[in-house]
Order: C-alpha cells, then structure tokens, then sequence
C-alpha cells in the first residue's frame, strides 16, 4: 500500500458519487469536440483533446490501480508512454501514436469499473479516501480547462445537461442584473493562519502545512473589478501608456499585440463587445472583466492608484470575521466565505451551470463576515503573492502538482471561477499561474493603495 497523508475517512459512496460525477462533466464537455477532431489546433496553451482525455484516463490508473491498489499493469498498453504529463513535453504529444477514440473511451470506462469494483461498504479507508479525492479533483480541473480551451477555440458552449434538483433555475441570460457593488471594507490587522489544516477533507501539498503570519490593516474591495472599470481603463489609452506597465508586462503586452483584452473588440466609438465561446455579445458593464493577466491587472492598479491583495490578506477577507467591537480579527476562520455550509447557487456562481459569470452585486448571501462579495466563484482572483511553499512543505503522492512551480515566477489566484467545482474550492485553496495567462477565467480584485 502507498503511503498516503493522513486523510478523513470518507464514506465510499461519496467517493463513487464524486468519481462518476466528474467523469460525466469531462465527457459532456469533451464529446463533441472529439468527434469534430482528436487533434484540434496545435496552440501552445491547448493539449490536443484525445490526448487530454487519455490523460485522465492514466492518471486514475497510475494512482489508484497501480498505486495503491498495486496492480501490475496499466490498463492500456504503454499508458504511461502516451498519457504521463510529467514525461511527455507538451509539443510531443500532437505526434504520438494516441488509440482511437473508441479505445481511449473504452480505456476511461475500464479503469473508472475497476476503481469502482475495489470501494468497499461503508467508510472507505484514508488512503482510498485521499487517492479518490486526488485523483478525481485532478479531473475537475482537467475539466476547467476543457472549457477555457473552447473559449481560447472558439467552440460553441458545452451541453452540460441539467442541473441537480434545487442546485439552479436560472441561467446568466436570464437572472435579473444585479448591477456593481462599489466600495472597499476596513479589515483590521492581525494574526493569521493562511493555508489549510486537517479539518478539511482534502488539502493538496501547497496548502500546507498552515503558516503563521501578521498582517497590517487594509482595505479591500467589495467585489471585482468590473468590465466597465476596466474599460475605462483601455479608453484612456492604457494599452498604449507603457508608463502604466511593469517592463516584463509591456513586453508582454507588444508580443500579444493586444490594445484591450484578449476577448474585446470596439462595436462603435464608446461601446465594446466580448466573444463567449463563439458568440459576440454586447459587454456586460457590471460582470466582473476575466481573460485578463497578472500584467494587465497590475497596469489597471497603477492606472487606479489600487494594488493586488497579498494571498494573505485575500484569504483574511475571505475567511475571518471582526471581533465584536470591529477592532481586530475575531479567532477562527471559515470553510468558505459564509461559513461552514457548503455551496449552493444562491451562494456562489460554481460547478459550470450557468455558463457564465453574473453581476459583481448579484448572491449577496455568499458574502463574507467582512461584506466582500463573491471571494468564491465567478473568476478566480489574481494576487500580488508569488508561488512559493509554506516553511515545511513536502510534496505528496503527485509529486508535480507544485514543487515543480515554484520558481517559475507563478502567481497566486484566489476564489475560484463560474466552471470552478465547488467541491474542489474553499477559502484556502491556491491556484498558481504565470502572469502572461490570459486564457484562463482569472479576473481580480484590488486593495486601496
């Protein structure tokens, strides 16, 4: 048996519940686009989509059929060869000699029987439980990047089906807006524990093991940065004023060539349009801006005269409440923003139903003890943290998840995004990109200078 981080017992039930559901979501998500091409566009942010899918197909059975249930073999022959990201360099996996479709389905439904065939009755056991959770989270980020993968293609939106009973009525299209929520709150300084302990069910390695930190008073904002703000912005000529740029972001900005975010294009003088997958769509004014980089939100701050959040201060925000006379941090600290129950659509736009994100004002019963809206779902949040690990840090089992990153000049995001799943996002969970990403659904929010 490997060895696994000690992990809460979870009933196996649940384990088969979440493995089948993300399996669902990826194949609703990818179905079509594999049978319009296996391969697809050769981008440098995209995997080819037969890879992808094989990839998720190995990475269960490295985990949990070879790992820890030790079976000797791979359930397709030389898996490990065709589907192992940390071996195979992204431009090598356009040429391999992948299976067809039908096998590499047939690969996935294998080895989700066999996972499924070892569960026992009951609580499964704390290695079962992590390696489950590892392994199907790693599928629902798989499946985050399916959908900004058909935003970046330009594919029509996925048929996700419909959604569980009670969890959503209403599309984006059809909510009634919501409008902004301008502002910042008064947080007062204090100790603090950022990253995650054993109380939750699952932590990856870069949220632990929690470290102590003091952080000064600040004010942050209500919500997200909003499209409108941000179009103010580009229309005083913020693409064109390097002085608003940090040297690496200028370069940047004239490699992409860009003049406003990736997605934007002028409809007349005063008036922008946003593509969402392959539809052009008047811009929402009040939805928060997304598909923008760490070096397009640092221009916006200094044009503003704002900063990034330190991931410190944004978890502070997100996760702790006042003491009772409102001068310092009351002891404790949240799951998520509201408290301790979980998701719902009346609390945070997640888990991809509704294709979209919503007005920065819109679910005020997700707001935080601090009145921040929105610290999970809609668009992840840039932070001004760099990736780094917490003093004591070990990388687990998936070992490449974070060691390798560390020093790649990644930065921190917060919060999650609308096609976030919500058993995947909490107050202290850290997602790390590099700041030239600006495919992926990351917007963020600001702090007073």
């Amino acid at each position: 048996m490997i060895q696994t981080p000690p992990t809460p017992p979870r009933a196996a039930a649940e384990l088969a519940a979440m493995l089948t559901d993300a399996r669902e979501r990826s194949l609703a998500l990818m179905r079509d686009i594999l049978e319009a091409r296996e391969l697809g566009p050769r981008l440098a942010i995209v995997n080819p989509p037969l890879w992808e899918l094989g990839h998720l197909g190995y990475f269960h059975d490295h985990f949990a059929l070879r790992g820890l249930y030790g079976l000797p073999d791979y359930r397709l022959a030389d898996a490990d060869r065709l589907f192992d990201s940390s071996s195979i360099a992204h431009d090598d996996r356009w040429s391999l000699p992948l299976p067809s479709r039908e096998a590499t389905l047939d690969y996935l439904s294998r080895v989700q029987q066999a996972m499924l065939e070892r569960l026992p009755d009951g609580d499964a056991s704390a290695a079962q439980s992590y390696v489950y959770q590892l392994t199907t989270l790693h599928e629902d980020m798989h499946g985050e990047a399916f959908i900004y993968t058909r935003q970046t293609l330009g594919d029509p939106p996925p048929a996700l089906g419909t959604p569980p009973r009670g969890h959503l009525t209403t599309a984006p299209a059809t909510e009634t807006p919501a409008g902004a929520l301008p502002g910042d709150v008064d947080i007062p300084g204090g100790r603090h524990r950022l990253g995650s302990d054993a109380t939750l069910p699952f932590r990856f390695d870069n949220e632990k093991p929690p470290m102590e930190v003091e952080v000064a008073p600040f004010s942050i904002a209500r919500a997200p940065v909003t499209n409108a703000d941000f179009a103010a912005f580009v229309d005083d000529e913020g693409y064109r004023r390097c002085g608003l740029w940090s040297a690496a972001g200028w370069q940047w900005r004239e490699q992409q060539g860009l003049q406003a975010p990736v997605y934007w294009r002028r409809a007349d003088v005063g008036h922008w349009e946003e593509r969402a997958f392959d539809r052009w769509r008047p811009l929402a004014p009040h939805q928060p801006v997304v598909h923008v980089s760490w070096f397009e939100a640092e221009a916006w701050c200094r044009w503003a005269g704002r900063r990034l959040p330190s991931e410190a201060e944004w978890e502070i925000a997100a996760s702790r409440a006042p003491s009772a006379d409102g001068r310092a941090l009351a002891p404790g600290k949240r799951r998520y923003p509201w408290g301790e129950p979980p998701p719902e659509a009346g609390l945070a736009n997640l888990d991809g139903w509704r294709l979209g994100r919503l007005d920065v004002a819109a679910l005020a019963d997700g707001d935080s003890a601090f009145g921040c809206r929105q610290m999970l779902g809609n668009v992840w949040e840039w932070t001004a943290s760099p990736f780094g690990p917490f003093p004591g840090f070990e990388p687990e089992l998936y070992r490449d998840y974070s060691a390798p990153w560390f020093k790649e000049g990644r930065y921190v995001l917060r919060g999650g995004a609308w096609a976030t799943r919500s058993r995947l996002i909490h107050t202290g969970y850290r997602n790390f990109f590099t700041p030239d990403r600006n495919d992926t659904l990351a917007g963020f929010r600001t702090c007073a200078a």
